[in-house]
């Protein structure tokens, strides 16, 4: 497995207005070369990309078409939304299921160029709770800065019901090295209201990395939605404005 691996560290939100709000949590995430899921769940009694497993890559958790492999569903999606024909390894960074719970707010597709030296594009598909709704937005390189760019983007999808729609996203990539950091930054009117972002640590998968992910993070999955809910009834006690689904707002003439 020369390209896939384990990432390990912390993730932390942010709030600062209208009140302060913040929290961080630990957890895993696997970053897996498209082209080698076969080979990394390969003889792991625990995970599996084919069959049903407590520790699963399941398919269908991600971008549609999927009756496509995921990689082809990738590069469709991209060029019919850039134009760019990928011809480079894309690795995606998820969190897989647990014991048949899904619960990814988040999955980065990192798309590389055919040298496999520098980023083309990054896919960040987002999952909203509880709607179970996807959106995926294109992340394009920033061709003077190729280890690193920043990207302003408007925001398109209702995530958080603690959070308006009128708002601007300044997403901050980087290269994934032995040390993967990415963050995002929403703006309304010029005022910094919230960022969120992970710093995470690069472990080979093993045998032994795997098991110590699953003693460490037995049910994170199941933690990840407790933690959502947990956080929205915080913001409702602190009075946090409420903001309902745009498209469940509409009633009928």
């Amino acid at each position: 497995m020369k390209n896939s691996s384990l990432y390990e560290g912390e993730v932390y939100h942010h709030r600062l207005h209208p009140v302060r709000h913040q929290f961080r949590y630990r957890l895993y995430l696997l970053y897996l070369d498209l082209s080698e899921l076969d080979q990394v769940f390969a003889n792991r009694w625990f995970w599996s990309a084919r069959r049903a497993a407590p520790f699963r890559f399941d398919r269908n958790d991600y971008l549609e078409p999927h009756n496509l492999p995921l990689n082809k569903a990738v590069k469709q999606h991209v060029a019919a939304e850039t134009g760019i024909e990928l011809t480079g390894p894309i690795r995606l960074l998820t969190q897989v299921r647990h014991f048949g719970f899904a619960m990814n707010p988040v999955s980065f597709y990192y798309c590389f160029d055919e040298a496999d030296e520098q980023l083309e594009v990054v896919l960040a598909e987002v999952t909203n709770t509880p709607w179970g709704e996807k959106h995926v937005y294109v992340l394009l390189r920033d061709p003077d800065s190729p280890s690193s760019w920043t990207r302003p983007q408007l925001k398109q999808f209702h995530v958080s019901p603690f959070m308006g729609m009128e708002q601007q996203y300044q997403w901050c990539i980087q290269l994934p090295t032995n040390e993967l950091k990415l963050s995002i930054e929403n703006y309304e009117e010029g005022t910094h209201l919230f960022s969120a972002g992970m710093k995470l640590q690069r472990l080979p998968i093993t045998g032994w990395n795997l098991s110590k992910m699953l003693l460490r993070y037995p049910f994170l999955s199941g933690k990840v939605i407790a933690g959502i809910y947990w956080q929205a009834l915080r913001l409702w006690w602190k009075m946090v404005p409420f903001h309902p689904h745009p498209q469940r707002t509409h009633q009928p003439d």
